[in-house]
């Protein structure tokens, strides 16, 4: 049901329009003045307003230029008995949706309300869409490391040098990738990912190079591998220590001479791959340990770029939080929630043993269990202090 806000001053309007709007199928709630109007616009989701202009404490002039300045998205319907073509233009310059004199044309003001709601509940749509269809999320961050990461993205990306991301899991090491694809002169192709240590040994080499039908017991056609179909683009391998010494060998003849030969195949396949490869394992111990070739680590670490993990960058946990609250809000449909000044303490005090995806969960399990405001209490309700 969508929820409408009144705001005039005179009982008696705000109670016709409450019956009126209420008899159409809308949820309304009333209030008495700019200053009231605004705290609950604050407070709560509306899909739109009617708001009076000349009102005690805060006029209806004064709520638009206080919800512009505070970035509030609401479509407001203005409505005045005093009202004048100056007053209009105002008005409508300072974002209102429409402008409407008293006593209004009951029929226009329905009219008016329904396409103010469906504007609204399409822009909320959209911004919903826009950011699930997202090519890519920002990195969010302010300290040293995080501009360290930043700049040096945006000096490698324009080239053609290979990368290796190291850092602890689910501290962001798939996003640099992104990024690095992103400010890419490859970034018209594609970015294919593969995640080494999800694919079985066995396979891992009919994955990123492909086969020939027959080559195998299960190969019933001929598939086309990682490799090829990044052709042009990057391709990223995730943890790249996880890979065999076999598929490392391979993987360095395509990287030293720019092809590749399908399991079972004899034929000689070119390939234009940029690679950028992540581990969270020190490749220098497994090279000691003999289990990653030293020339392969020195082919793929022209550029080497480290990942802090969440605890050694605190700083940067107010922003995550606050990015991660809007965004999951916004994908809940939902108005942003706040967190207080001892919630955010204790969250930002917190052992991050699984870094920036731990603290995303966290962060929508207190949108989901918490009231507007995420409280210090919901932090310990919720959260398993480690």
């Amino acid at each position: 049901m969508l929820k409408i806000l009144i705001i005039d001053d005179e009982r008696a309007i705000r109670n016709t329009l409450k019956d009126i709007l209420e008899n159409e199928q809308y949820k309304v709630e009333t209030a008495e003045n700019g200053e009231e109007g605004l705290e609950k616009i604050k407070k709560q989701h509306f899909d739109a307003a009617i708001c009076d202009i000349k009102m005690p404490k805060m006029d209806g002039i004064e709520l638009l230029t206080q919800l512009k300045n505070e970035g509030i998205d609401i479509p407001v319907i203005m409505i005045s008995g005093h009202g004048n073509i100056e007053t209009a233009v105002e008005a409508v310059k300072l974002g209102a949706y429409d402008y409407i004199s008293k006593p209004p044309d009951l029929n226009r003001l329905l009219i008016t309300i329904r396409n103010a709601t469906d504007k609204s509940v399409l822009v909320s749509e959209a911004k919903t869409l826009k950011k699930r269809i997202s090519k890519i999320q920002e990195i969010i961050g302010e300290s040293t490391a995080i501009n360290k990461i930043k700049e040096t993205i945006e000096k490698v990306a324009p080239t053609e040098a290979r990368v290796l991301v190291t850092g602890e899991n689910g501290s962001g090491k798939e996003l640099v990738a992104r990024w690095l694809h992103e400010l890419s002169s490859r970034n018209k192709t594609t970015l294919v990912e593969v995640n080494c240590a999800a694919i079985p040994t066995e396979l891992i080499e009919s994955e990123l190079f492909g086969h020939e039908k027959g080559s195998f017991t299960s190969a019933v056609k001929q598939r086309i591998g990682k490799f090829e179909q990044a052709n042009n683009g990057t391709l990223f391998l995730d943890e790249v220590g996880d890979m065999s010494l076999e598929a490392q060998a391979k993987v360095l003849r395509a990287l030293q001479e720019g092809v590749i030969t399908r399991v079972g195949g004899e034929k000689d396949i070119k390939v234009n791959v940029r690679v950028v490869a992540a581990t969270n394992k020190n490749l220098l111990e497994e090279v000691e340990a003999k289990r990653f070739r030293m020339d392969l680590y020195h082919r793929l670490s022209v550029i080497l770029i480290h990942v802090p993990t969440l605890n050694e960058r605190r700083d940067d946990i107010p922003l995550l939080i606050q990015h991660f609250l809007e965004i999951i809000c916004n994908e809940y449909g939902i108005k942003t929630k706040k967190i207080d000044k001892d919630a955010l303490e204790a969250l930002v005090n917190y052992n991050w043993t699984g870094n920036i995806r731990e603290l995303r969960n966290i962060v929508e399990r207190l949108i989901i269990l918490s009231g507007q405001t995420i409280t210090a209490k919901d932090v310990e309700d919720n959260v398993k202090v480690q």
